[in-house]
């Protein structure tokens, strides 16, 4: 059974949001295996594939989006057998608007596909040396001819937040007649900011009957921001990656999305949140791409306290110096009380107690300020480092009761 949020939490928000239910559905869209795996130097074979899908379907990510099946035989092979297997998450295949990758993504047999043209004129020029309506009518093909297999189909302008606003809503509304059942908006060089991708996904709903969907790259930090945005403006999704890796910067965080749906905005994604750090961490392993400490939700040090004051609010009541509405319970974590150079009195006395040690007030302050003087020099305090502090201090160690 997965933590559920703190029946506390309108406590958490008082003075700060009005309400919290502005989102109506919240969907993800998962693109690890594909956006992510396009990280520069980053490659997953074959069994990595399947095992972060099989975690990704497991955890209940709504879709999957495992792959470019054109791309290689191994690749078709890879998305084949993730569709073939998945028993929870949709499975989606890219393909651009051309009749070779439209083909190898109905012969996957992925349940949705997605389908992506530029329509902002500095790729349309200088990338696709393509005009606007041989764009727009390469989309409408490949739209109607993924209708016309029966598989479910998503359309992205590409650089969408670049585009012409007026020629924008003319690709998304001719894609919308064709039978698209998404538009995505992506973000693709990460330049929007929440106000304006909040406008444009407004407008884009206002426009058309498909569901709308948004991709957003973290080049000035905002991807994740951008999603949240997207959501409150009425898009139903929102593709995101693990630990955020993707083109450049990356993408919207996984971690970070879904829970700040779940816990600043109270809606239920239905995603078994409890193995998001696991996932974390598996995709860590995999894509060799290192997870910062002090990242959001899953980084080392997310739910870690060293200051002396934090340390001895969350020993009290751990909502103190924590957000409250997301504990690391909820993300599969545990909370860790560093000790180092800013390490007070009562963290020592908690870490010694843990250990088995029984101190006196003043065994406390003097194994302290040893631990003090030792993080200053950069030192980690381990716990090995502490008990021998402990010892040379004559700490008593308290009696085993059998």
């Amino acid at each position: 059974m997965r933590a559920r949020r703190d029946p506390r939490r309108i406590e958490f928000f008082q003075g700060t949001l009005d309400s919290t239910s502005e989102i109506e559905e919240a969907r993800i869209f998962d693109t690890t295996l594909r956006d992510g795996e396009q990280s520069p130097r980053t490659s997953f074979s074959y069994d990595d594939k399947r095992e972060i899908a099989a975690v990704l379907d497991d955890m209940g990510t709504h879709v999957i989006e495992a792959g470019f099946p054109v791309n290689s035989d191994a690749e078709f092979e890879a998305v084949r057998d993730i569709a073939e297997s998945t028993s929870r998450s949709d499975v989606c295949g890219l393909a651009r608007v051309v009749e070779k990758d439209v083909e190898a993504a109905i012969d996957s047999g992925v349940d949705l596909i997605h389908v992506f043209v530029s329509t902002s004129d500095v790729q349309l020029q200088d990338s696709m040396h393509a005009t606007r309506e041989e764009a727009k009518h390469a989309a409408v093909e490949s739209i109607e001819r993924v209708k016309e297999a029966g598989v479910e189909c998503m359309f992205s302008p590409m650089d969408a937040t670049r585009t012409d606003e007026e020629f924008l809503i003319d690709a998304v509304q001719a894609a919308d007649e064709a039978g698209a059942d998404w538009v995505n908006l992506p973000d693709t060089v990460g330049v929007a900011t929440p106000r304006r991708l909040y406008d444009m996904v407004e407008t884009v709903v206002d426009a058309i009957d498909a569901r709308v969907d948004v991709h957003t790259h973290d080049d000035f930090g905002l991807a994740s921001a951008n999603a949240l945005s997207g959501f409150e403006a009425g898009a139903s999704q929102s593709q995101v990656s693990v630990n955020g890796i993707g083109e450049r910067a990356g993408n919207a965080a996984y971690e970070q999305v879904v829970m700040a749906l779940e816990s600043l905005y109270d809606v239920d994604t239905n995603i078994d949140t409890t193995r998001i750090t696991e996932l974390s961490r598996l995709v860590e392993d995999r894509s060799t791409i290192p997870v910062p400490a002090n990242q959001p939700v899953v980084g080392e040090n997310a739910f870690s306290h060293e200051s002396g004051i934090h340390a001895a609010g969350v020993i009290e009541n751990s909502d103190t110096f924590e957000p409250g509405v997301m504990t690391p319970e909820m993300v599969g974590a545990e909370r860790e009380l560093v000790l180092g150079k800013h390490t007070g009195q009562h963290s020592v006395r908690e870490r010694l107690s843990d250990a088995g040690f029984d101190p006196t007030e003043e065994e406390v302050r003097e194994v302290t300020r040893r631990v003090k003087d030792y993080g200053a020099e950069k030192q980690r305090v381990t716990m090995d480092v502490l008990e021998k502090f402990a010892r040379e201090v004559g700490v008593k160690e308290e009696e085993v009761r059998v």
